[in-house]
């Protein structure tokens, strides 16, 4: 899959900035007349303090600030026997404070899978845990806590936290007022939890319905809209204290090829970068971004070295840095995804990516092996110390710009004033509101009447919900018509892990449908092969009018003609805030108002276009 285009020539600092001026005027920048950077809540940084602070740091301490680490548990010196055991097995730790003591990490990047993220009030003393540890070290330094809270269909911090729509779902609506609320909602609810970085918004144009790893995560397939979506978000999160990052660069939205599990190849010339993935980050540094994450992948466009970009220094350096003109942090994707691992040991990845240009290095899988081969490459003069300190000052001015060197503890009162409270609870359902798709509508069925369609029959695919908190899917969506007038009941044909239903399920369904009003079917990433194109087809052939609802990326349709669907929606996610939204709609309490943010292509020829970018109808 390597080289399967020549390397183009490398864009010059002029050409990408001259090809990106239009989306930056466009990115709603001009209209605030400000940078993100110049927001209310940024404490003043103290160069001169910071300085001092580096100068009196071991390497070994100044290695550690490199480093934002996984650990497992609820508490960061109390966490229960069975994640003990776990970081000692990972890490060689107990918990985080003996993490912190050993390492002097100068980050932690919460999981729910690994018990970080149980509730609001315990994920606050968790956060003042770490900090109380940073503090206790002989150079007090105090950590940087992340996250990936995306929205949508990456979050990490569950309900009663307010969840709000995801990236492509506020794409269809475009909103930048509505991006900039949601992200400064998020970002208030995040700081009073302790999390002062979040790996998020998502700057990708994903120009690929076949990415595997992107999809919904993206604001959509159009530069310009996604930079606009991008720097109102940089700017919601910011002005909420919290460190926005800007990711994947220089660009994850074109690959069929997850980079968890490889090493995908992006087939862009240094033109099509310039026109379709470069936009939004250069949005994104005009609106002040604190962080940008990089990408494990091949871009032999930018880089003819069969490196991926996170060990690329023509792409960090010579681009993001230089022709860019980015001086911010630059985060790793994490170090333990296949995509990075494949070349190079465990040992090299770290210190080769010092070297191209990285400032943090995310969660390696190996800790003890990347961060004594990073302390090993400066004693052996292969990186040098004070390439390690213009690194550590950009950390310690982001840990500065962010309040953490002023008061970095948070308060079970600021917790309950503002996570979850009920402004922000209705913020997110009004914003959903906007942005489910109406796509076909055949003979007006949608939206239902409550006294012609009363009896509704809820189907179709039950995915996990993305952080651990709400669903499943169909129940969310019965209970949600059943408290708009209708009487609605759920039927679970299948899982996300295993969208397709069974023969057995899909008779179920059909059994269930007879005398029935409605069928509301809820699909999951439908394929060319999959038997939910059969669920739909043979319960639209009993005769009961059937609405379609796209609960994740909003393809399905075009593999879903022919199969006598009347009306079919795209909700972009499966959380409970945008299925909510989407049985409003079903029901009348709101208009479709969303506009498809991606072409939909057709299923027989993915060159021709179905549905176009814009397209969705009202009632």
């Amino acid at each position: 899959m390597h080289h399967e285009e020549a390397a183009g020539p490398r864009p010059s600092r002029r050409s990408v900035l001259a090809g990106a001026t239009a989306v930056t005027a466009a990115a709603s920048l001009a209209a605030t007349g400000t940078t993100a950077h110049a927001a209310g809540t940024e404490t003043p940084i103290d160069r001169a303090r910071l300085r001092r602070l580096i100068s009196r740091m071991s390497l070994e301490e100044k290695v550690g600030q490199l480093f934002v680490m996984r650990v497992y548990g609820h508490s960061a010196a109390h966490p229960d026997p069975a994640d003990v055991a776990l970081n000692q097995k990972e890490i060689g730790v107990s918990n985080a404070a003996e993490l912190i003591a050993k390492y002097h990490v100068g980050g932690i990047i919460y999981f729910s899978w690994a018990h970080n993220t149980r509730d609001p009030h315990q994920i606050a003393d968790l956060s003042n845990g770490i900090q109380k540890a940073g503090l206790a070290q002989p150079t007090p330094v105090p950590l940087l806590i992340s996250t990936d809270q995306e929205h949508g269909i990456v979050a990490r911090v569950g309900a009663p936290a307010t969840l709000m729509p995801g990236a492509m779902a506020l794409g269809a609506h475009a909103s930048r007022a509505d991006a900039r609320t949601a992200a400064r909602i998020a970002g208030a609810e995040l700081a009073a939890l302790g999390i002062k970085q979040n790996y998020a918004p998502v700057a990708d144009v994903n120009v690929n319905p076949a990415n595997p790893v992107i999809g919904v995560r993206s604001f959509g397939a159009d530069p310009e809209a996604v930079s606009r979506l991008v720097a109102a978000q940089v700017q919601g999160y910011q002005s909420s204290g919290v460190a926005a990052t800007a990711k994947h660069f220089p660009g994850h939205g074109d690959t069929a090829t997850d980079s968890h599990y490889g090493l995908p190849l992006i087939t862009h010339s240094a033109e099509e970068w310039e026109r379709l993935d470069a936009p939004p980050y250069l949005a994104a540094i005009a609106a002040g971004i604190d962080s940008v994450m990089t990408a494990h992948l091949l871009f032999p466009a930018l880089d003819p070295a069969d490196d991926p970009a996170t060990l690329s220094r023509p792409i960090l350096t010579g681009i993001l840095r230089e022709k860019l003109g980015y001086d911010g942090v630059v985060v790793t994707d994490s170090l333990g995804m296949a995509g990075v691992r494949q070349k190079y040991g465990d040992d090299r990845v770290p210190v080769l990516a010092l070297k191209a240009g990285v400032d943090q290095l995310l969660n390696p899988p190996d800790l003890p092996v990347a961060w004594n081969a990073v302390v090993k490459a400066v004693r052996e003069g292969e990186i040098e110390e004070k390439r390690l300190d213009v690194s550590l000052l950009r950390i310690l001015e982001l840990k500065a710009r962010r309040g953490l060197f002023r008061d970095p503890y948070v308060s079970h009162q600021g917790v309950d004033r503002t996570v979850g409270v009920r402004p922000h609870l209705a913020a997110a359902d009004r914003i959903a509101e906007r942005t489910t798709t109406l796509l076909v509508n055949e003979r007006g069925l949608l939206p239902l009447s409550r006294q012609k369609q009363r009896n509704i029959l809820v189907v179709g695919v039950d995915p996990a919900a993305p952080s651990g908190t709400g669903g499943p899917p169909t129940t969310v969506l019965a209970k949600s018509l059943t408290a708009l007038g209708f009487t609605a009941t759920a039927l679970s044909t299948s899982t996300g892990t295993q969208p397709n239903p069974t023969q057995a399920k899909i008779d179920e369904a059909v059994a269930a449908a007879k005398g029935r009003d409605a069928v509301v079917v809820a699909t999951y990433n439908v394929s060319g092969t999959s038997s939910q194109r059969t669920l739909v087809s043979q319960l639209a052939a009993t005769g009961v009018p059937v609405v379609h609802l796209a609960i994740r990326n909003p393809y399905d349709i075009a593999r879903l003609g022919g199969t006598g669907l009347r009306a079919s929606l795209a909700g972009y996610s499966w959380t409970d805030v945008e299925l909510r939204a989407a049985a409003r709609v079903i029901a009348g309490k709101a208009d479709p108002a969303g506009r498809l943010p991606v072409p939909v292509p057709r299923a027989d020829d993915p060159a021709q276009v179905l549905y176009p970018i814009g397209y969705g109808l009202s009632y």
